[in-house]
């Protein structure tokens, strides 16, 4: 098994703001084509013209509509008669964790986190395609290429946001740089004066499913509350029981929709 550090001077991650995503899959696309032909096995696909395409993404994105209720709360997939729907485009990929229980449980060591930046790799020499890390990874963020029978992810595009040979400009993960909304954003989390730290604390920006206690480095700025959803209506008292609390995914979702209120 692979041990943690006990700490990190710096923590790089991602900080994503939902509110602007536009669900474009562009930062899928460049994701893609950079780790394809960067770090690691190249990303392989399996039949990706067919019917049912499938391949190998280090990124994802999903995409929800969520109707809030009229006094604040997130309404999940029900929310309140007449309120107005939010569509909300949900980038995920590796979160960077700081208690990754994907290290942890690799029985070969091929998992581990960098001391120095606190960004989890794979080892692809050691891993052997068990997919224990998979199954420990709250997040789903990991995946296992079929062709190469090594597990993949999210590298934060190690092998270019530490390339003397690109422009500075450049030397951020290819899902920023590629962006067209601009809503993804890379820098030291450890940092307060950072702007990603100074993003957060200004927009109030969450872990996704901190009930997990795996202390996600990347952050989610919740999508704000637009006026549509805001002035929904309102439902007559007692003609239908309140819709059941949604939990997991869902459920951080709506808890992330109730700090609009």
């Amino acid at each position: 098994m692979t041990a943690l550090p006990n700490d990190t001077p710096r923590k790089l991650g991602l900080v994503i703001d939902l509110d602007v995503c536009v669900g474009c899959h562009a930062c899928v696309v460049n994701c893609k084509e950079w780790n394809t032909g960067g770090y690691g096995a190249a990303l392989s696909d399996q039949d990706p013209y067919g019917a049912e395409p499938s391949g190998t993404f280090l990124n994802r994105i999903h995409t929800f509509e969520v109707v809030p209720e009229p006094n604040g709360c997130g309404g999940g997939a029900h929310g309140a008669p007449g309120a107005s729907p939010m569509v909300v485009h949900f980038p995920k990929s590796c979160l960077h964790c700081a208690d990754a229980p994907c290290v942890t449980v690799c029985p070969t060591g091929a998992s581990y986190k960098r001391a120095e930046d606190g960004i989890v790799l794979v080892n692809e020499d050691w891993c052997i395609g068990c997919g224990l890390c998979a199954w420990a990874c709250p997040y789903g963020a990991r995946e296992l290429d079929l062709a190469e029978g090594v597990m993949k992810k999210c590298t934060l595009c190690v092998d270019r946001i530490y390339n003397e040979n690109l422009e500075e400009v450049d030397r951020v993960p290819a899902c920023v740089r590629t962006c067209p909304t601009n809503a993804r954003h890379f820098g030291d989390l450890a940092d307060p004066a950072s702007a990603v730290s100074r993003m957060v604390a200004e927009r109030g920006g969450v872990d996704l499913m901190p009930e997990q206690g795996t202390a996600p480095v990347n952050k989610y700025l919740p999508p704000r509350r637009h006026r549509g959803a805001a002035n929904g209506g309102e439902s007559a008292a007692g003609t239908a029981p309140p819709p059941p609390k949604a939990t997991g995914f869902v459920g951080w979702l709506d808890r992330a929709l109730d700090r609009l209120g």
